[in-house]
């Protein structure tokens, strides 16, 4: 087992959740709900189905794509997101 690849996945996922909007989601029903623990294991359930997509898929991804063209792939992605985040941003105080 690597743990070293088991340790970077959990912080990036822990890091890239801290603040998102799943779990401001978990807050809020954790709150107005009398069983906050059914809760917790339907968000726990929720990310790991999520995270476990993920992964199938860019497995799949890997079979056809070098890593090289997969993390370019991200990394537009991500660069596309932030643009079209700032567009907003300023657009709508222009309007």
């Amino acid at each position: 087992m690597n743990w070293e690849l088991i340790g970077l996945s959990f912080i990036t996922v822990f890091l890239a959740e801290m603040g998102d909007k799943s779990q401001l989601a978990a807050i809020a029903l954790g709150g107005c709900s009398k069983s906050p623990r059914a809760v917790f294991f339907g968000s726990v359930t929720a990310l790991i189905l999520a995270s476990f997509l993920g992964v199938l898929i860019g497995g799949q991804m890997a079979a056809f794509l070098p890593a090289q063209a997969l993390k370019a792939i991200a990394a537009i992605g991500f660069a596309i997101l932030g643009v079209r985040l700032l567009w907003g941003q300023f657009g709508s105080s222009n309007n």
